[in-house]
């Protein structure tokens, strides 16, 4: 696994064998972090991945990654879908080993692209902050598939990369809230350094993570320098008492 100082340079300099990086990517702030460093270190990223879970998932972000078509058209890099059964995880009995059943269906994408790959599967990119769970899935999948990870994200200051994307022009909207603190208005809201700020206090107040690693908040990016043109969004907003999420009703590039 690399981190963003691309420890041992193969990451920087688009892995040791010279293959195709394939990030996987959900269309929010995350991943498209991991994204936009990858090609600023001028890796070889040829494939955005989304995997499209049907209903709730421990390993994926869940809302609205049907926009994630609008954003590959925009960054201008080919885009693989893999929509598997449902994962039914609200009944899982062992985290673990529901964990383990969500990888198989990107493990099995992986090793049919890698076939389509001209140079070969380098590695993956992945946005994790802090989520053991997540990425030792991801790194243990890579190493069966002796491929890298490349996770510029991991252990950040959390402040800090909130700012950074901020500063590169990531435009960010929150889709889904479902923390206390976080209320109806969190819904379509903008992720700018005032929400930064209110989310730092309630992370000493309740314990909310900064950047919503923990399944706080999910957020889309709407525009970015990676990309060549933003996305518009229509919208309604859902409410259910503790938890909500806006509702697209219409999407398109501007």
């Amino acid at each position: 696994m690399h981190d963003g100082d691309a420890n041992g340079g193969s990451a920087s300099g688009g892995g040791a064998s010279g293959g195709e990086w394939v990030a996987l990517f959900s269309g929010g702030k995350d991943s498209s972090w991991a994204l936009y460093e990858a090609l600023r270190a001028d890796m070889n990223v040829t494939r955005l991945l989304t995997v499209h879970p049907s209903e709730d998932s421990y390993m994926y972000h869940v809302p609205a990654t049907r926009l994630t078509s609008l954003a590959a058209e925009s960054i201008g890099i080919e885009h693989v879908n893999v929509r598997p059964d449902d994962f039914d995880a609200p009944n899982a009995v062992d985290a673990s080993a529901q964990g383990d059943a969500e990888l198989e269906p990107l493990e099995r994408a992986l090793r049919g692209l890698t076939d389509d790959l001209e140079r070969g599967l380098a590695g993956v990119t992945a946005g994790a902050i802090e989520s053991e769970f997540q990425t030792s899935r991801i790194e243990a999948m890579a190493d069966r598939l002796g491929c890298e990870v490349f996770a510029p994200l991991w252990g950040e200051d959390t402040r800090e990369l909130g700012e950074a994307m901020l500063d590169a022009g990531f435009e960010i909207t929150i889709l889904q809230v479902a923390a206390y603190g976080l209320d109806e208005s969190w819904l379509g809201r903008t992720l700018d350094r005032g929400a930064l700020d209110e989310l730092g206090a309630l992370n000493d107040e309740y314990g909310v993570h900064p950047l919503g690693e923990g399944g706080e908040f999910e957020t889309f990016v709407t525009d970015g320098p990676h990309m060549d043109r933003p996305i518009e969004l229509a919208y309604d907003t859902v409410w259910e008492g503790n938890r909500g999420h806006v509702e697209i009703t219409d999407a398109r590039l501007a």
